[in-house]
């Protein structure tokens, strides 16, 4: 599936993860939901960079970008001037870089508001080992892994759920059809013709799982979502090794409903398989461990 509209000039296949740290700038509570606020900011600093980009990202059927929800260090939504909180963006082409840093450069020390709330930009983390939750692999190194196993895990950081069919409502579960299925559709919507994959019928199944249905309020509704985490089987090597290459796709594009809005957050489990993604190894393995403990600050 492509997307709708084409963003103009971009042709870089890379992938990236950034970090983009702000400054409170008065003594106050954070907003509980900023979720919704945030996505228009992010597409407010594409406008500034290059409004043809932020206007075909707004208008695609399919995400260019995902976002963490904001979140500080002490988990409280109770700041002082200065206190610093932070959140993720995904990038699914590397040209969207320098439209959305140029955004950046020209907000500088102006403030901004989140819902009602003003900040400032303190610093942004682009370069794999500075913080671990920062990225960078492209397509074809993805769809290149030699390495096939069986089975995976996946650790949802962020409430998750998918889209039934039409009328048929919302699933919190990850069952592999649909957590596969909606990596399958986003990568072939943007990975160069070459790296798409033909029609599959999933054939997965879940061997394990540790799961919470926890909500993520955006604007004036909760959404309800899984956290958590699964371990998949599969059955079937051709299909075991696309699922691992979508599994590490993942963590650019996250997985299922309103991933611009802090949902889907979704990372392969380290301790079980080898990446082709540029992260920092040393930094990863301790600090994605607290990564999802506050949602809504």
């Amino acid at each position: 599936m492509e997307p709708m509209l084409s963003l103009p000039r971009l042709e870089s296949t890379n992938l990236h993860t950034l970090v983009i740290r702000l400054g409170a700038a008065k003594n106050g509570t954070l907003p509980s939901s900023c979720s919704r606020a945030l996505y228009a900011q992010v597409l407010e600093w594409f406008r500034q960079g290059d409004p043809a980009v932020s206007k075909a990202i707004h208008d695609s059927q399919e995400s260019y970008l995902s976002l963490s929800a904001l979140r500080s260090h002490h988990h409280k939504l109770e700041v002082k001037a200065g206190d610093e909180v932070f959140f993720r963006i995904g990038l699914l082409n590397g040209d969207l870089i320098a439209p959305l840093l140029s955004g950046l450069e020209k907000t500088g020390n102006h403030l901004f508001d989140l819902a009602k709330f003003p900040f400032l930009i303190r610093s942004i983390d682009m370069l794999p080992g500075t913080d671990p939750r920062v990225a960078a692999s492209d397509y074809a190194s993805l769809a290149s892994s030699p390495i096939v196993q069986s089975d995976l895990t996946l650790k949802f950081l962020s409430p998750t759920n998918f889209k039934l069919n039409a009328g048929q409502g919302i699933q919190p579960f990850p069952l592999p059809e649909a957590v596969f299925g909606n990596l399958y559709r986003r990568w072939n919507a943007f990975a160069p013709v070459e790296l798409k994959f033909p029609r599959i019928q999933w054939h997965g199944f879940v061997a394990d799982y540790d799961l919470k249905t926890e909500k993520l309020k955006i604007e004036n509704s909760l959404e309800p979502g899984a956290t958590g985490w699964v371990r998949y089987q599969f059955r079937d090597p051709e299909q075991a090794r696309i699922a691992l290459i979508l599994a590490q796709f993942a963590f650019f594009s996250g997985v299922g409903r309103q991933t611009a809005m802090g949902m889907g957050q979704v990372i392969l489990d380290r301790e079980n398989r080898t990446s082709t993604m540029s992260r920092g190894d040393d930094k990863v393995k301790r600090g994605l461990k607290h990564w999802a403990v506050c949602q809504n600050c």
